[in-house]
């Protein structure tokens, strides 16, 4: 297989999570209590042989270095290749859609052309799923198009941009509807290194674009194959979508398939001791992270590191942040906490049909 380095767009963000992505990217959102989103196009790089890869930083950006540090985790902080942070936009994108600014590549060009590549695999941030990368590479190298494209087949209306995939593989059309064959663009590419720099030259006056929005209206120029990813994947467009995917870890086959394979996915190591359960402590299907203490009632919750559950409190169908507290007598259900808020006493609070995030740091 030819060289192939990564580019892991991790710029992009939202604003209608609540208050979770105020001071992180969509790439710092954690995940099962221990990951964050990123960890998992960085993994399957790692595992698919890719040791130079270059993550594009968003404007708020100290939650994702301080995840990533000097790339050793991911056992990429090295000599040669490894891990560069990058800059991107100054004042982020919150647009979904908008993944791969083009502005992005245009100012991080020098680090294309010091690697000199066959191939650049460029992916986003916010999607879950453990892939190896190899047999989509040979198929782009094989297929002769100087870009193809990663798909799965979905049911149901999921959000995202489709493909139009012919008999022979090839992308016939892009759009933002799923009529025709529900084939969702995994926000994963693999693009011939020297049509990359071609397409900056050339397109370089739209960096306001998104760099797959100028391709959809260029696919009979170009020329683009497709590749089906059939495994399990986690798309996190939306906090219900975050609250979705994390509860899918209480399936046993999604955790097989994330985990227990050849491929780790691999993480910032955070050593702490292992979860204290005290007398009386109840914990039915959940995930508790080390450094917890518990004492109350946890059903169907995702805890992450340092939270303490006091006596007499009970949590229901909740994602909890690092180092919250959840005091005598608390009742949450269907809550999603972000780090250090404190539920006191005898609070009673239960989300609706729509989600409730309660934001950094409140105590209620």
């Amino acid at each position: 297989m030819k060289k192939t380095i990564g580019l892991i767009s991790a710029s992009y963000t939202s604003r209608d999570f609540g208050g979770l992505t105020d001071e992180r990217s969509y790439a710092s959102l954690s995940y099962g209590g221990r990951y964050r989103l990123i960890d998992f196009p960085l993994s399957n790089m790692v595992n698919s042989g890719i040791d130079t890869v270059g993550v594009v930083a968003p404007y708020n950006f100290r939650s994702l270095l301080d995840h990533l540090g000097d790339g050793k985790s991911w056992d990429i902080s090295r000599k040669v290749g490894g891990m560069y942070v990058l800059p991107g936009s100054v004042y982020g994108v919150y647009n979904s859609h908008s993944k791969f600014l083009m502005r992005d590549f245009i100012e991080n060009r020098r680090y294309f052309e010091r690697a000199e590549p066959a191939n650049v695999l460029i992916s986003g941030s916010n999607m879950i799923y453990n892939m190896d990368y190899r047999p989509f590479i040979e198929r782009h190298e094989k297929s002769g198009c100087p870009v193809t494209f990663l798909y799965k087949t979905v049911e149901g209306d999921v959000p995202g941009m489709y493909l139009d995939v012919a008999e022979d593989g090839s992308v016939k059309k892009i759009n933002y509807d799923n009529a025709s064959g529900k084939k969702l663009f995994l926000d994963c590419m693999v693009v011939e290194y020297n049509f990359l720099m071609n397409f900056i030259e050339w397109f370089g006056t739209l960096d306001y674009m998104d760099i797959v929005e100028i391709m959809m209206d260029q696919l009979d120029e170009i020329g683009a194959d497709a590749y089906e990813f059939t495994g399990y994947v986690g798309n996190i467009d939306t906090v219900e979508d975050y609250m979705r995917v994390n509860m899918e870890l209480m399936d046993k086959s999604v955790r097989q398939e994330l985990f227990e394979g050849d491929r780790q996915i691999f993480t910032k190591v955070q050593d702490e001791a292992p979860v204290l359960y005290r007398p009386g402590a109840s914990v039915k299907n959940s995930f508790i992270a080390t450094g917890c203490i518990i004492e109350g009632t946890v059903e169907n919750c995702i805890i992450s590191r340092g939270v303490q559950v006091k006596k007499g409190a009970v949590l229901k169908n909740c994602i909890i942040s690092q180092s919250c507290s959840v005091l005598e007598g608390a009742c949450v259900e269907n809550v999603i906490a972000d780090k250090y808020v404190t539920f006191n006493p005898g609070t009673e609070i239960k989300g609706g049909e729509k989600t409730l995030v309660i934001r950094k740091s409140q105590s209620l």
